[in-house]
């Protein structure tokens, strides 16, 4: 069983920047593909960013060159640094991770307004 523990929203104004991280209980976290997704208000759940055990990465086509999603097996942690935030990317974050089952965590919100 994994916990994935989610922190690093809030408010920002658009332009600004957020690294959301993602704690994980539990062995092999360097075996997991952990991502993170996101949900907006009205919209369907969408793919932000993957990373893989490899250290490969892919994103989501509205946050590419913008978002870094990095992991520190050593911490069992995994980040998302959000730059050129954007009020469309208002959203509730969420951390994923999967190896033969998927997990989630249960959110963190990130808001940008002026």
């Amino acid at each position: 069983q994994v916990h994935l523990v989610e922190s690093g929203g809030g408010l920002v104004q658009p332009g600004g920047s957020l690294r959301l991280s993602c704690a994980a209980s539990g062995s092999s976290f360097s075996t997991y593909t952990m991502g993170w997704y996101r949900r907006a208000p009205g919209k369907q759940r969408e793919l932000v960013a993957l990373i893989r055990s490899s250290g490969i990465t892919n994103y989501g086509d509205s946050v590419k060159g913008r978002f870094t999603i990095s992991r520190d097996n050593a911490k069992n942690t995994v980040y998302l640094q959000m730059n050129s935030l954007k009020p469309e990317d208002t959203a509730v974050y969420y951390c994923y991770g999967t190896r033969w089952r998927d997990y989630w965590g249960q959110g963190t919100q990130v808001t940008v307004s002026s």
